[in-house]
């Protein structure tokens, strides 16, 4: 927002970061929630009727429950947003776990100095007698 009075911008002030047991919490619940839809989605996928019918599978086990289409509609549709909040919850995941790791960096370690290996003794041949 613009203070017209002055010509300056106002700013808000920044959010407060979350402690760590606040961010582990949030880690836990969003990891659950993944879990659930993990599982909810295959649940899902395995369901729909398949096309190919490869292995013989694919009649509906429960006779006359929907109407081929109507199953399909709503499977896919249930299918597509399992779909989408599982890959919302992974970006979740993703973006607090860069928060908590920190990378060391090439840069700042000393490189290694590695010992020539020795050379190999020589075999000794027994003398004849």
């Amino acid at each position: 927002m613009l203070n017209f009075w002055r010509l300056r911008p106002v700013y808000a002030p920044l959010p407060r970061p979350l402690r760590k047991d606040q961010h582990r919490l949030m880690e836990t619940v969003i990891i659950v929630i993944h879990l659930i839809l993990a599982i909810a989605l295959v649940i899902t996928v395995l369901l729909q009727q398949s096309e190919g019918g490869a292995l013989g599978i694919g009649a509906s086990p429960m006779g006359g429950f929907m109407t081929g289409r109507g199953a399909a509609n709503l499977l896919t549709r249930v299918t597509a947003v399992l779909a989408a909040g599982f890959f919302g919850t992974s970006i979740v995941l993703t973006i607090l776990a860069r928060d908590t790791v920190t990378a060391p960096s090439i840069l700042d370690s000393e490189p290694a100095v590695e010992k020539p290996a020795a050379a190999p003794e020589t075999p000794s041949v027994p003398s004849s007698q």
